[in-house]
This record gives C-alpha cells, structure tokens and sequence, in this order.
C-alpha cells in the first residue's frame, strides 16, 4: 500500500497549499463576529492527548452558550456528572493542549478553538454554570491560541442536520448490549438498557 511520508509529496497530492486568504483566517483570539459560533453552541466535541501518546475525543452538550467568553482569550468549560473515567481531565493533568469543535444545529460552519487548558475548582467561578441549580465541581479553563471558521462542506456532505436522514436507534446495537460484549457476558443488556432509560427520562444524573 502506497503512504505519503512528507510534506512535500502531500503537497503535491493536494494540490498546493491554502491561499493567503484562507491561512489568514486563524486568529489568536475570538472576536465580535466569531463569538456567537460559541455562544450560540449547545454542544462541542474536546479533543486531549493520552499519557501515553494516545488521543482522545469527548462530546460535552449543554444549553446553548454553556461554553462561557470570559474574555476574548479564555473560555469556561463546565464539567457535567459522567461515568468518572474523566479522560478529558486526566489528560489534562500530563499535557494541556486541548482543540475544540463547536457545532450549532441546523448551521453548516462549524468554529474551531485550539490551545491549551487546565482543570479548575473555583466556586466564584463555575457559580456562573448553575443549571437546574447544580453547580459543576470543576471546570477546563480554556486558552484560546487559534479560533477560526471551519467551512460547510462536510455538514454538506453528510446532510448531518436533515431529519429525513435520521437513524432510528433501534437500528444499532443497544449500549447494554455492546457492554455485555466487551466487558460482562452475564450483564442483563435489557435490564442496563431499561434503567439508563428511565433515568435519563427523569434526568436523573445530568446535572
């Protein structure tokens, strides 16, 4: 199997590099015009890298503008109730670089952050992401080194927001189900299944 190994043949692949335009739009801050890609975000994906060279990626969803400005520079990540494996937070104690995607239903750019974080207990702070009248423990304070735009064409080409083009999640395997598979043949995968269900349709655990 051909690979391509250094810039150059990549280059040449690609055929070229980005105009002077593109490569002009990564910022180092957020601005008037590219705040609302966060305010208006109700979800973002994290991505962190492992101890152990390894990568990892994390969705974090919230009313929209749960990812606090709190200046042009530094963002505010609430940390919501999960499963306690907190790979975001551990990664962040070995290594602070971290990149953001923000997505906002039914628009087709997306706006990326990257630079680097650390993990944050302050109370003062984080009381500004109460919601249900729960206040996150912790949060991943976020400083901005690039923030740019990312253009439609992928959203276009998976038509990701058109509701015709939804899976019914019947259609996949249950999360008990992949569960038993990997890591407990005698787990009831219904049972699991059932109880995630009803705790989650009392919102029971998300804030």
């Amino acid at each position: 199997m051909a690979t391509i190994r250094d810039e150059e043949t990549l280059r040449e692949a690609l055929g070229g590099r980005p105009t002077p335009l593109v490569a002009a739009k990564i910022d180092d801050r957020l601005n008037s015009l590219t705040r609302p890609f966060v305010e208006r975000a109700p979800f973002v994906c994290i991505a962190t890298a492992r101890p152990d060279a390894g990568l990892d990626v994390s969705p974090r969803g919230d009313p929209a503008g749960f990812v606090r400005i709190l200046d042009e520079r530094t963002l505010l990540i609430p940390d919501r109730p999960g499963n306690k494996l907190a790979d975001t937070l551990t990664n962040l104690l070995h290594d602070p670089r971290i990149a953001l995607l923000f997505l906002i239903p039914g628009i087709g750019d997306t706006f990326r952050v990257n630079g680097t974080a650390a993990i944050v207990d302050d109370e003062q702070l984080l009381a500004g992401s109460t919601v249900n009248g729960s206040t996150p423990t912790l949060g991943i304070l976020v400083t901005v080194e690039e923030a740019y735009t990312q253009c439609p064409k992928a959203l276009i080409r998976s038509d990701l927001w058109n509701p015709e083009h939804h899976v019914d999640r019947s259609e996949l395997p249950s999360s008990g189900q992949i569960l038993r598979a990997v890591a407990d043949p005698e787990l009831d995968a219904a049972d699991y299944d059932r109880a995630r269900a009803q705790r989650y349709a009392r919102r029971e655990g998300l804030y």
